[in-house]
Order: C-alpha cells, then structure tokens, then sequence
C-alpha cells in the first residue's frame, strides 16, 4: 500500500479491521499502511475516540461487529486465586466455548480498571501468556490479591453454566 495521509490511512485501517473477523496486530497493520507501529497505535487512539467499537486485545486490534455481539449472552463473574493458576482458570474459561472478554481489578485509588483479552480458545490463551512471560508482566489481580472479575460471553447460557460449574469445581469462583 502507497503511503496514505492521517485520515485516508485511518479509514482505510478501519476498512482492513472491518473486514476481519480476527485480531490484527499493531505491526501487521503498520506494515500494510507502511507507516511505524506507533502511528497505528496513535491511529486507533483516534478512531476508538469516534466512539468506534475497536478493541486492543493481546492478539491484536479487532472491530466489533455489532450483530455479532448482539447474538452473544454476557454474564460478569468474580474469581480469585494465585497468579499460578491463571493459567487453569483462562483454560477452564475457553474450553467451554466461552470467550473471556475483560478483566477487572477494584483499585484503591484509581477504582475500577478493565482491561481488555477477548480470548476465546487455547490458542489466543497461550498466546496471552506468551506475552505476559516475555514482557516479565503481572496480572492485574495481583493488584487485589488475586480478586477480580471477567465479564465472559457465549452463544448460549449452557456454555456459560459449565464454565461456571468447572470453576467452582476448581475453587476459583467466587459466589454470594
């Protein structure tokens, strides 16, 4: 692609993101615009400040497509437990068809904090993970000694109340 001005280059990132149903990485992106990752990461600020649903996730940007999501079942849950069993929780999670959206921490002084994972198979799990190794990262549940919340979503309620059976079963969900 023939380097593109502010605006030309953002709407057409936003047709590319449009037309994919899949994360796009920030590099992917700069490669196709020919501009450096961080003017696509200035890009994106700037789109998603249109109020436009684009999310960064650890796989990459992604759009959200409306009538996908308006075809989901969403439910918030609370979990707890060490930063070792991550791991096992994200599984259990995706292994049930269920996607994890976010995670979000109660911080004493900023309040609540979200942040987006859209991770809806082992794969994108592993490749979170990989990433949180490489950059020596910490979840954010280490903020709250291991309580936080994920709001997960799934085609139907059945797949949410087997993730929900598991992780109970395992001791990570937290119940009234």
């Amino acid at each position: 692609m023939k380097k593109m001005l502010g605006e030309e280059r953002r709407n057409e990132l936003l047709n590319v993101l449009k037309n994919s149903r899949t994360p796009i990485t920030g590099t992917q992106l700069a490669k196709y615009a020919n501009v450096s990752r961080q003017v696509i990461v200035n890009d994106m600020n700037l789109l998603k400040a249109r109020n436009l649903p684009i999310i960064s996730t650890s796989q990459g940007y992604l759009y959200l497509h409306q009538e996908v999501a308006d075809s989901l079942i969403e439910k918030k849950i609370v979990c707890i437990h060490t930063a070792d069993e991550a791991e096992d929780e994200m599984f259990t999670i995706v292994d049930c068809g269920v996607t994890i959206k976010n995670v979000i921490v109660e911080h004493p002084v900023y309040g609540e904090i979200t942040a987006s994972m859209m991770l809806s198979s082992r794969m994108d799990v592993e490749h979170f993970l990989k990433k949180v190794r490489e950059t020596n990262a910490t979840y954010l549940s280490a903020l709250t000694n291991g309580t936080h919340l994920h709001v997960i979503s799934s085609p139907t309620i059945e797949q949410i109340e087997e993730a929900e059976r598991r992780l109970r079963e395992k001791g990570y969900l937290v119940e009234e």
